[in-house]
């Protein structure tokens, strides 16, 4: 399996010294996911938590929704032509009696930010596809004292980070400010990607109970991401776009952008957020 860091050497050049230096850098390499043996798509990822990965992709389009639905996940062997195995090739193999959908077309109407579609096509295509309906029962209720302590919380978890620099992470938290899990990757989208597959497989879906916190943007991705896994907040440490607020509004999902030291911006869902009489 490929390894998540790797060393290169470096020209280092530090008020007028230079030095020559090996550098630790963050692994990049393409996976690609195989549904019952036909390929679905290919995302550059980190190596590492790959079926994770896959399963929470597969959560995110809609065609998985509980451990019981997923027979196996394994690399698929000979990828090269020497028939060795890359560990960059998966095939996600569904349980008996779960139908294998055609979402080539679904894929590119709500996952690709790129894709050229309005927004209301995007917003329906969730709506049609979301397993879970955010809903939280009792209610998520979080303060604005816990939520500013998340992202230091996710910092001081990020190992790989500490060593390379070049690393997006995602987080869950219970609504107590509990850290449940971590994950690192080069792709942001990829980080909650794998937090959802290990949910998934350990049979802990709808994260009804929990906050998504990302170290970036909150794009329409990832605010769909959540939404299809019944997370009822989700924070990020930057802005959010338009079309992640319209869905969150939409979907009944808090989204809090701008998290950093005491401040934030609530843009939906503030319903969760206990400001005491600062409201």
């Amino acid at each position: 399996m490929g390894r998540v860091t790797e060393r290169r050497r470096t020209l280092r050049i530090r008020d007028g010294a230079v030095s020559a230096r090996p550098d630790t850098l963050v692994a990049e390499e393409p996976l690609e996911i195989r549904l019952d043996g036909k390929p679905l798509a290919v995302t550059m990822r980190t190596p590492g938590d790959d079926f994770a990965l896959a399963a929470g992709f597969l959560v995110s389009e809609g065609v998985l929704g509980s451990a019981s639905e997923l027979r196996t996940i394994v690399y698929c062997g000979g990828a090269r032509e020497d028939g060795s195995n890359t560990y960059n090739v998966v095939d996600v193999r569904l349980a008996p009696g779960v139908p294998v959908p055609d979402i080539t077309l679904e894929r590119n109407v709500y996952t690709s930010s790129s894709c050229g579609l309005c927004g209301k096509a995007s917003l329906d295509a969730v709506r049609t596809t979301a397993r879970f309906p955010v809903e939280d029962s009792p209610p998520v209720r979080v303060t604005p004292a816990l939520l500013s302590l998340l992202p230091d919380r996710l910092r001081a978890a990020q190992r790989v980070f500490d060593r390379t620099g070049g690393l997006h992470a995602a987080a869950l938290f219970t609504p107590e400010g509990e850290l449940v899990d971590v994950r690192e990757d080069v792709g942001r989208h990829n980080t909650v990607d794998k937090l959802v597959g290990r949910a998934l497989r350990e049979d802990r879906l709808p994260l009804s109970r929990s906050i998504l916190l990302v170290s970036g943007r909150a794009s329409f991705e990832l605010a769909q991401k959540a939404v299809m896994a019944g997370v009822p907040v989700l924070a990020a440490v930057s802005a959010p776009s338009s079309l992640a607020v319209d869905l969150a509004a939409e979907s009944g999902l808090t989204l809090v952008g701008f998290l950093r030291g005491n401040g934030m911006n609530v843009y939906t869902g503030a319903e969760r957020i206990d400001v005491g009489n600062g409201a």
